[in-house]
Formats: C-alpha cells, structure tokens, sequence
C-alpha cells in the first residue's frame, strides 16, 4: 500500500477527484504532467484497491467518470497533512537543493 499511496501520481488523482466525480479528460487536464497512459494505469491501480470506482454510462461515445469511493475518502484524510507539509515547505526544500547543488561534491563519484 505504500507504492500506492507513495506515488506522486496517486496523490494527485486523489487530490483532484476529493473535489467531486470526474471524467478522464478532466482529470488529465487537471493534473499536469501526467500521460494519459500514467493516468489510465493509476486509476486502474486505484479502482483495483478499491479507493476509486468507475462508472460507464451508456452514452455514444461511451462517458466514463471516476469517483472516490468512500474507502479512497480516508485516504484524502490521511494525504491532507502531508500536501498541506509538502506546499508549506517547499521553499525550504527549494533553498536546501541550491545550497547542495552548489556545493563541491566531495566523495561522490
């Protein structure tokens, strides 16, 4: 479970669909970067444990909307602190690469 949730994909997805039921395009438009092949196979891991569902409806062309269940609602519990960690740090992470990046590597081949 934690590749699952450890990926920053996932992550993503569930950040977006706590906002509400959407459709694939949707979401590949929301979350930038991410292929739609990536896309496709993180819903697909998501739907499988059961923390996404996906539902068809019977429309030409065929409509498919993703939806957090209410297993995959826990998990948005259990993200909020670390993205809300991760988006208050970030400057500091940003200040603590430069200052490595600049430095003389010493021992590193």
């Amino acid at each position: 479970m934690l590749d699952r949730i450890g990926d920053k994909w996932t992550v993503l997805v569930v950040q977006v669909l706590d906002q509400g039921p959407m459709r694939f395009n949707g979401l590949k438009r929301r979350i930038g970067g991410v292929s739609q092949k990536m896309l496709a196979q993180t819903l697909k891991a998501l739907e499988r444990d059961g923390l996404v569902s996906r539902h068809v409806f019977a429309t030409t062309p065929v409509t498919v909307e993703y939806a957090l269940t209410p297993l995959g609602g826990t998990l948005v519990g259990a993200l909020s602190p670390l993205i809300a960690w991760s988006e208050g740090k970030i400057g500091e992470v940003t200040a603590a690469r430069a200052t490595f990046d600049a430095r003389e590597p010493a021992g590193w081949a």
